[in-house]
């Protein structure tokens, strides 16, 4: 009796590998809600690791990533007076800069490591007291521009 019911010569479904040792490859579960501790990937495969002092180094990373979006969003670059295109060119260029880090923070933070998004906000929170605050602002009136570039839009 013929049990095929008319699959001869049909192949079986190729397995996964990873393309190196031809062993099945085994995808890392991602986390959907926020979660604590040093066993996080952030931004590339293997980043941080399992390590403590790597977990570290990278929730400080992210930190100074966070400020730098704040010090690029409240900075002055472009002297008054100057030429169009030159200015244009570096508000272009800074906005670019502003937008790759904000978005490198934000895949960070899509982690859902409760330390990452701790360290991001606190990274924007410091920025934006040192540079966008009234506090260290010599100016009390607001009224002059504060920045080459515009308010950050989601």
């Amino acid at each position: 009796m013929n049990h095929d019911h008319g699959m001869e010569g049909m192949a079986s479904p190729p397995q996964l590998t990873n393309g190196t040792s031809g062993m099945p490859h085994h995808k890392m579960m991602m986390h959907m809600t926020f979660f604590w501790g040093k066993n996080t990937l952030i931004l590339f495969s293997g980043w941080p690791g399992t390590r403590a002092g790597m977990y570290a180094l990278a929730l400080i990373f992210i930190f100074v990533l966070a400020f730098l979006v704040e010090w690029l969003s409240h900075s002055r670059f472009i002297k008054p007076g100057s030429n169009n295109v030159s200015a244009g060119l570096v508000q272009t260029f800074l906005h670019a800069m502003r937008v790759g880090l904000a978005y490198l923070v934000m895949l960070a933070v899509m982690s859902f490591n409760g330390g990452v998004f701790l360290a991001a906000v606190a990274g924007h929170t410091l920025g934006f007291l040192l540079f966008g605050s009234r506090v260290f602002n010599k100016n009390t009136e607001m009224l002059s521009k504060t920045s080459d570039l515009p308010p950050m839009s989601c």
